[in-house]
């Protein structure tokens, strides 16, 4: 699998960030909604900065993503139509800023209750707010809502990418999967090497 993105497929990087933040996201969320029916206890104390921990590993890898894809160039997008084109980037910039806002407002929310914030208790991060009983409330809420808001951007992303595979039978999928091959060769511009 190649390193670097080429005109056929993303590299190896690029699909490695994209899955492992998917795995972590969603993951991560289902994990606050099943630690929060959770009984008060020491070990949902635990639970939640363990939650915490891998939030802000989200916003790290995030941050190590826009990096990478400064320097790696970006397949062409598969012929369709402009407006679907036009869709499919404004749902990308919709993840990305959620994918930003979901661990900002988590860490707002925990400064504004007043909690230390630890990454898995190696070392405290700085409050992002002073302490705030209303503020705590409003941060709070804001973050689940992202969080369901992010899961209907997912939906939409995924039914994209579904449509492309099984409708329109094109590429855009398959480059994206962690051992997915082109099925067919697109014609290579030129000095570009497949």
């Amino acid at each position: 699998m190649p390193l670097r993105s080429d005109h056929h497929r993303w590299s190896t990087v690029a699909k490695t960030f994209h899955w492992v933040m998917a795995l972590l996201i969603l993951g991560n969320g289902a994990f606050a909604f099943w630690m929060d029916g959770l009984k008060p206890s020491m070990r949902k104390i635990n639970m939640f900065a363990l939650h915490k921990s891998i939030g802000l590993t989200v916003l790290a890898l995030f941050l190590l993503r826009l990096l990478w894809r400064s320097v790696d160039r970006r397949p062409p997008d598969e012929p369709a139509p402009h407006w679907q084109k036009v869709v499919a980037h404004i749902v990308h910039g919709v993840l990305y800023l959620l994918i930003v806002a979901i661990p900002l407002s988590g860490w707002a929310f925990n400064s504004a209750h007043g909690f230390p914030l630890q990454y898995f208790k190696q070392f405290n991060l700085p409050a992002l707010v002073e302490k705030n009983d209303e503020l705590s409330q409003v941060l709070g809420t804001a973050h689940v809502y992202l969080f369901w808001f992010l899961l209907l951007v997912v939906a939409a992303h995924a039914g994209g990418a579904l449509k492309h595979h099984f409708i329109d039978r094109d590429d855009t999928l398959r480059r994206m999967l962690p051992f997915g091959r082109a099925r067919r060769n697109a014609p290579t511009p030129p000095g570009d090497t497949p």
